[in-house]
């Protein structure tokens, strides 16, 4: 059971999360925690204060954390662990250095709290619990600061969490290296946490609880009538979270799908409701279509050749441009003597245009989105195609390209910014209420 930052975000969510907790222990449940939400902004913020302006002011943080505990009746003794943090920030003070290392010790020290915050709750509450750093639970990672990779080891040491006769309260998001190093594993590194522990300890299910019932059909800011879906498979999940859908980072349920262990998406806030499971398999449905996502502020590239472009090795003198400015393409789509890309922001992309235009005509198109239908089957829905585009026809969007992808889970095309959010309601309206 992993809690995000909004779930342990002040004391009456703790209580309710401890009460959900408790409310599942035949289970036997191993709970990942966040960092109280905020809170890892905070620490980042305050490490690069300390660097650039000499200043070590720990005060807010502090006071966030100790008002939770007050409100929650438990020991201040339990986050002794920020006088270290004091310590730590005034030496990047003196220094004015923050290297990634340094800003991983920093991080961890939001999870380390929350966890210990939690377990004390759970103890109050009468439920056997013990806090763990993941470090000293098994979770050895390589070097990689920042985005850190846990070591093949780690499931065999995990695995012995399995045994803990009470709770345990594992910190997500941090590792360790072998030289005893604190690492952090990147975006969504506590959902990867629970992942990795789930499959190390062969759970029936993992749960991640957030502030949403799940995966939506939209999001529900954009189309207000967006519903829970029960069921998806993997894949779908993963081509919802590359194109922009609020759902957990592909790479962080990668240990799940490995192990075929299922993957449910709860909200702390409406708990009594079932969620969405993510799973190997997908349930039947008369409509194939899942899901409709969308990705903004994407530059769309179109780079034309009569000559070249047929010509052997072309595509790979494009992509070579792209690859020497580490520069990730989104969507492709190639005709007799054009071939367009789309980059998801406008980092470098001058200098691309500029190398690009050595051997080809460059249009550079910014301010763009990717518009996403996601689910199994597309291919093969008869007239979907023509319903879609017939969809944002009517509400007098321009289509500059359309792609379906290889997976043939996912149909995507591109719109201008400013028509992005009208054309999810749009297709959500036809395809999906």
């Amino acid at each position: 059971m992993k809690f995000g930052g909004s779930s342990v975000g002040s004391p009456e969510r703790i209580r309710e999360v401890a009460r959900i907790i408790g409310s599942r222990l035949e289970r036997k449940p191993i709970v990942v925690v966040s960092a109280v939400g905020g809170v890892t902004d905070m620490l980042i913020s305050a490490a690069q204060k300390a660097a650039s302006e000499g200043k070590a002011d720990t005060a807010e943080l502090r006071k966030k954390h100790e008002d939770i505990i007050t409100e929650l009746g438990l020991d201040r003794a339990i986050i002794s662990e920020l006088d270290s943090l004091d310590e730590l920030l005034s030496g990047i003070a003196q220094l004015g250095e923050l290297s990634p290392r340094i800003m991983d010790k920093v991080q961890s020290f939001g999870e380390r709290c929350s966890s210990k915050i939690l377990a004390a709750c759970l103890e109050k509450q009468g439920i056997g619990s013990r806090a763990f750093d993941a470090y000293d639970a098994g979770m050895i990672t390589d070097d990689n600061f920042g985005n850190a990779e846990p070591l093949p080891e780690v499931f065999e040491k995990l695995g012995a969490l399995s045994e803990s006769p009470v709770v345990p309260v594992v910190t997500g998001f941090i590792g360790k290296d072998r030289e005893g190093r604190i690492t952090t594993l990147g975006r969504g590194g506590s959902d990867y946490t629970a992942a990795i522990i789930g499959a190390a300890v062969d759970a029936e299910e993992i749960q991640i609880w957030t502030d949403v019932n799940g995966i939506m059909t939209a999001d529900p800011k954009v189309v207000p009538e967006a519903k829970s879906i029960p069921r998806v498979t993997f894949d779908e999940a993963s081509e919802l979270a590359y194109f922009g859908a609020k759902v957990l980072h592909p790479k962080t349920i990668r240990p799940a799908v490995r192990k075929g262990i299922p993957v449910r998406v709860l909200s702390t806030f409406e708990p009594e409701k079932k969620g969405t499971v993510i799973s190997i398999e997908s349930e039947k449905d008369s409509n194939p279509l899942k899901a409709i996502a969308s990705k903004k502020r994407i530059t769309l590239i179109n780079v034309v050749s009569t000559r070249m472009l047929l010509a052997h090795g072309f595509l790979a003198r494009i992509f070579q441009v792209f690859e020497e400015h580490h520069k990730p393409v989104d969507m492709v789509s190639t005709s007799e003597v054009s071939v367009s890309l789309t980059v998801d922001n406008d980092e470098h992309v001058d200098e691309i245009a500029e190398k690009l235009k050595h051997f080809a005509k460059v249009k550079v198109m910014r301010e763009k989105a990717i518009i996403c239908a996601v689910g199994q089957g597309l291919s093969e829905a008869v007239g979907l195609c023509g319903r879609v585009f017939t969809a944002v026809g009517s509400e007098g969007v321009n289509v500059h390209m359309i792609s379906l992808g290889a997976s043939e889970i996912n149909l995507s095309f591109i719109v201008d910014d400013k028509d992005a959010d009208k054309a999810v309601k749009s297709l959500h309206k036809e395809l999906l209420e």
